[in-house]
């Protein structure tokens, strides 16, 4: 956890440098970054993008951040459907998997990264910060939504809360379960890498 607090204590200055936000020193690639960290440590991290959202606010009124919760994306998409409570009327009934796959046209990934694009007014966002990626698997896995918003971000950097694994390949939700077996996720950089923090 102390290293986990010492790469914590880097975001701030990292995303608010003029580098990051300009997606200078990245090349031509998309400036897409992801933030990994342990599983059982989600409510601090929640807790520091709380403290990373109030600290830009009050100390960098020059920019504005796009904060998603990818969770109440989901819940926000299907109440607009009318789908909401008989999602969980289903999952009662039928258990995870049927639901998951019924609702796998409705959550396709090109059609949440249009709810996230609505959610957020990429035209005066600095950088957009989506967290709550954990709770939404597997009705979206984070490498096809990466994937989808490619097209629709421009340069709006994203930094993507992970609770698991990103080496720069690949992503290991819970450090276990891989997101991208068949496609592996390269085109993010680790916000902040453990030898960082060293």
């Amino acid at each position: 956890m102390k290293n986990l607090d010492k790469r914590l204590g880097q975001i701030l200055e990292r995303i608010t440098s003029r580098e990051f936000l300009s997606g200078r020193g990245l090349g031509n690639d998309i400036p897409y970054h992801v933030f990994d960290y342990p599983p059982s440590a989600e409510l601090r991290v929640r807790e520091h993008v709380d403290f990373l959202v109030d600290k830009i606010g009050s100390s960098f009124p020059d920019l504005t951040v796009g904060r998603i919760d990818l969770l109440q994306l989901i819940r926000s998409m299907l109440e607009q459907r009318n789908l909401l409570d008989r999602t969980f009327a289903m999952q009662k009934l039928k258990g995870d998997e049927v639901t998951a796959r019924n609702l796998s046209a409705v959550l396709e990934a090109n059609k949440v990264a249009e709810a996230l694009v609505r959610s957020v007014d990429l035209r005066t966002c600095s950088l957009v910060l989506i967290e709550g990626v954990g709770a939404a698997f597997p009705l979206v896995r984070t490498h096809n939504l990466l994937n989808a918003l490619h097209s629709r971000t421009g340069g709006v950097p994203i930094v993507v809360f992970y609770p698991g694994r990103y080496d720069g390949s690949s992503l290991r939700l819970c450090g276990e379960v891989s997101e991208s077996v068949n496609s592996p996720y390269y085109r993010a950089f680790r916000l902040v890498d453990d030898s960082d923090s060293d």
